[in-house]
């Protein structure tokens, strides 16, 4: 595959970001195992924009998220 050099990649503004967070076209999510979110525990408080959501996950191994 024959990729461009990083140079010539063109920065976006995601359009609901806080602030006009600037990221490049070709850059991914980042990766986050669950695991490693929710502990032995298997739940964790997750906050967005002040707001607490539980995110657990089930004796069925589903994941769950309220608010």
């Amino acid at each position: 595959m024959n990729r461009q050099p990083d140079e010539n990649k063109r920065p976006l503004v995601a359009p609901d970001a806080p602030s006009g967070r600037e990221f490049l076209a070709d850059e991914r999510p980042r990766r986050i195992d669950v695991a490693d979110l929710v502990g032995v525990r298997r739940e964790a408080i997750l906050i967005h924009n002040g707001e607490a959501y539980r995110l657990r996950l089930t004796a069925n191994n589903k994941l769950i998220l309220t608010k």
